[in-house]
């Protein structure tokens, strides 16, 4: 037996964790992201011989086999010295009195933080016969390994069993069913899926699933498993036999707890590692996460659960005070290629409780949605057949009802969809892709909307048979999600349309009503911009400051030496001499490299933090403000001279230029908008690589939308020609709040509009045609954005609180940051990357 120290314990923290599954990826993730310096060294004993991978998507590597497919990205940890990953190297003793862990290797390891991730174990019911080498389990890519090579040696169309009917019974059939075998499904309960659905989801379901060639027997429990054969006969409780050539058992998980039982931690009555609300355990330095871990008594077999525990122990181990607030149970799956959705109380279970249920036999639905005992707040539902509805009815759990509560699940009218039509129908007729195609792209891998665009061709034209396509998609069995994050399970665009509904100002209001959890990168600056599209606070005001990212927080871009530029408003591309001769002095005084950008105006480099109040104070008084270079807003609108001063010109351009530029500045929006004016068809502004681009005609102006530059760019399209000046003005307010309000987070215009159902077509309806009738309200919201807007430079000047946040050094405001120099040896002066040493980083760091 050797001993392996991972750290000594006057030097740094040694945190090991048991485990190497999604959740405990989850957490070492979180800790090298929140500890960068690597204070803490991580060491990772995984019992699988394989990083972590997408236990969830399991189902997933039937058909293709390819584990890699499955890998969690960054699960190697290549290239980072603080993670130690063993693979196939299991925790088999822990000694608490000592804190050390000992692997099956042989190897003792020093902890002085140790975190229990070891997940779950399936169960196996005390079935006679259950021994049998063809009985099987469905919880690991070898499961599956092993489950593939009893169906090949089988005979064709061969009997298989599960036994179970719930989450994971259901894949596994269906994984039986495209392994070419016959498959029965046994469920001791009365319906499929009892914990989700009630007894008419279920009664659906099952119909559902047996018109899928599935054998369901429901209600009756599994006798004796009894080899005949080169199979097996599974008696039934009813005395029915089922001659099968193989079974898989899929009758639910328990805590892998044997760790902690073998060390004398305490465990829950039925199992899983006991913590408080923090996940702490008995031991002050054994915490627990996950599928073992019974956190106040509760064990969770769902991986959000599980992620939020895994984030409460990295805050708590770096000195937060992050605790459980409970879970959001709610799923929504798509089985065999059937709909099924559960939240909030879906069995009816609180006091006085009302269903209200629609059942359409003839479309194959079941939605039922649970009320209070008066009908006005939602409880809960279950959706089968379809669940559409889920994103909208889950987040108004605990709410008043908007409205008539039938009305919320009513179905609407539609026409057949794609999949109904033969395979040489043409689904896009501007590119002569049929049906076939698409599917065969699909079957390649091509899971959404932009991969099979990108094979196929079809709908990169007018955008119109994109309905289709993400029909056929989902009709595959491919799940499109739209939540936001782990903490918001709906799209950027519903969580716009609830703060705008409900007025809701804080995202901890936010998130406690509507989310789950404390929030992360993603759906922190998401609400950030939300709040600021929908209200005129400011960026730094108390509740929105800490939402901010790094150039947000500081109105300004960092540069790679952590220095800031500063670009003043040029709107147009003007500028007076007195104004230019006030940032020429501001360089000079301030020892900044200045720069001409491509948007028309003028960039500085290279200031400290500290020195950001005091450059904008000059600017600002010579009338001058923000250009929000910085912001996922309105950078510039671009302008050649126009008809003022050029020759060729038709259209004041200039004029038109900044009548935009100081109307929608400040507009906060999912990515960073562009403008272009051009003043005649020569095109000197570049208008049509623009996500706004106007260009003049003698017949009055054009207007463009969608244009991106990037990695991807992509020409403005040609939305209506011909315009005058207020007509034109109030179809970019329409068409701007239409983006805003129903966009992805950092998703440009043009992916937008490719993603858009109906494409160019239904945004011309919209903005143009007013086709949703709600022309007047995108025009009333863009004018109290123009009468709300406040320079952001200047709203800091003015609040002492917000300027106090300016320096390098909170408790030494005065001193200057010691790792910011630079190089001006050259022809221009440029940024030196900050010295480790400076830094005090530790010698691996350098």
């Amino acid at each position: 037996m050797s001993t392996v120290e991972t750290s000594t314990p006057d030097t740094n923290t040694s945190v090991v964790v048991v485990g190497h599954g999604m959740v405990a990826h989850r957490f070492v993730e979180a800790l090298r992201a929140r500890d960068p310096e690597g204070t803490r060294t991580i060491t990772v004993l995984a019992e699988e011989a394989v990083p972590a991978y997408d236990r969830v998507g399991l189902s997933g590597y039937v058909g293709a086999w390819d584990l890699g497919a499955l890998a969690l990205a960054g699960n190697d940890y290549a290239g980072d010295t603080h993670v130690d990953l063993r693979l196939g190297d299991a925790a088999t003793h822990i000694d608490r009195e000592a804190r050390t862990v000992t692997t099956a290797r042989g190897d003792v390891v020093h902890y002085d933080e140790l975190v229990l991730a070891t997940g779950s174990y399936p169960f196996v019911p005390p079935v006679p016969g259950r021994e049998d080498p063809r009985c099987f389990v469905y919880r690991t890519p070898g499961d599956l390994d092993g489950i593939r090579s009893a169906a090949e040696a089988a005979e064709p169309g061969a009997h298989g069993v599960v036994v179970g009917g719930g989450l994971l019974g259901l894949e596994a059939a269906n994984a039986l069913v495209k392994l070419g075998m016959t498959a029965h499904v046994v469920e001791f309960a009365p319906r499929l899926m009892p914990l989700q659905v009630d007894v008419g989801g279920g009664a659906l379901l099952r119909r559902l699933v047996e018109e899928l060639g599935v054998h369901v027997h429901t209600g009756v429990g599994t006798s004796a498993i009894i080899p005949a054969g080169d199979g097996i006969s599974v008696e039934l409780s009813d005395g029915s036999v089922v001659d099968a050539a193989l079974l898989v058992f899929s009758t639910g998980v328990r805590p892998q707890d044997a760790l902690a039982r073998e060390c004398g931690l305490p465990v829950g009555e039925r199992g899983g590692v006991v913590t408080d609300e923090t996940c702490r355990t008995e031991d002050p330095h054994v915490w627990a996460i996950g599928e073992c871990a019974a956190v106040a008594g509760t064990c969770y077999g769902l991986v959000a659960p599980g992620y939020q525990t895994a984030e409460i122990v990295v805050d708590r181990i770096l000195g937060g005070s992050g605790a459980f607030e409970g879970a959001d149970t709610s799923t929504k799956l798509k089985l065999m290629g059937v709909d099924v959705a559960s939240f909030g109380d879906a069995q009816g279970e609180t006091p006085g409780a009302l269903d209200v249920v629609i059942d359409d036999a003839a479309r194959g639905t079941y939605a039922k949605i649970v009320v209070s005992d008066d009908a006005s707040t939602l409880l809960g539902g279950v959706l089968v057949g379809d669940a559409s509805a889920y994103a909208m009815l889950r987040p108004l759990v605990g709410h008043p009802l908007p409205g008539d509560p039938v009305a919320l699940i009513a179905p609407m009218g539609e026409a057949p969809g794609a999949g109904s039509l033969p395979g040489d129908a043409q689904i896009c007729s501007c590119n002569a892709v049929d049906k076939a195609t698409i599917c065969g792209a699909i079957a390649d891998g091509a899971t959404d909307v932009a991969a099979i665009k990108s094979c196929t061709n079809a709908g990169t034209t007018c955008g119109g048979c994109i309905p289709s396509i993400t029909q056929l998609l989902a009709e595959s069995g491919v799940e499109l999600s739209t939540a936001l994050c782990e903490h918001f399970t709906v799209s950027r665009a519903e969580l716009f349309e609830i703060v705008q509904a409900t007025g809701i100002r804080t995202f901890s209001e936010l998130v406690r009503r509507y989310g789950t959890g404390s929030g992360c990168a993603v759906c922190k600056p998401v609400v950030a911009s939300i709040l600021a599209s929908t209200g005129p606070d400011h960026i730094l005001s108390a509740e929105q400051v800490g939402l901010q990212d790094t150039n947000d927080r500081f109105l300004a871009n960092m540069q790679r030496n952590g220095t800031y530029s500063v670009v003043p408003r040029m709107p147009g591309g003007e500028c007076t001499p007195e104004q230019l001769i006030v940032i020429g002095e501001v360089a000079r005084d301030f020892g900044l490299y200045v720069k001409m950008t491509g948007g028309q105006r003028i960039d500085m480099f290279g200031a400290r933090v500290e020195q950001l109040p005091a450059i904008w104070k000059r600017l600002v008084d010579a009338g001058m403000e923000s250009g929000q270079a910085y912001g996922k807003s309105l950078r510039t609108v671009k302008s050649c001279v126009g008809s003022t001063w050029c020759r060729f010109g038709v259209q004041d351009s200039v004029g038109m230029a900044v009548r935009l530029e100081m109307r929608y500045r400040g507009l906060r929006s999912p990515h960073k908008l562009k403008f272009g004016v051009s003043g005649c068809a020569r095109e000197c502004a570049e208008a049509r690589g623009k996500d706004v681009g106007v260009i003049a005609t003698e017949n009055g102006w054009n207007l463009y939308v969608c244009g991106n530059g990037g990695q991807t760019p992509r020409h403005a399209q040609l939305l209506v020609s011909g315009l005058d000046d207020e007509t034109l003005v109030r179809y970019i307010d329409r068409f701007l709040m239409y983006y805003v309000r129903t966009a992805d987070r950092l998703q440009r215009t043009a992916p937008w509009l490719e993603g858009l159902t109906g494409g160019l077509d239904r945004v011309r309806e919209v903005v143009c045609e007013d086709a949703l009738g709600i022309g007047a309200d995108l025009e009333d919201a863009m004018d109290r954005h123009v009468a709300g807007y406040r320079d952001e430079w200047s709203g800091v000047l003015e609040d002492p609180e917000k300027l106090a946040r300016f320096v390098s050094f909170v408790n030494a405001p005065d001193q200057e940051d010691p790792t910011v120099r630079f190089d001006e040896g050259g022809p221009r002066k440029t940024p030196v990357s900050p010295d480790p040493v400076l830094l005090g980083l530790p010698a691996t760091s350098r």
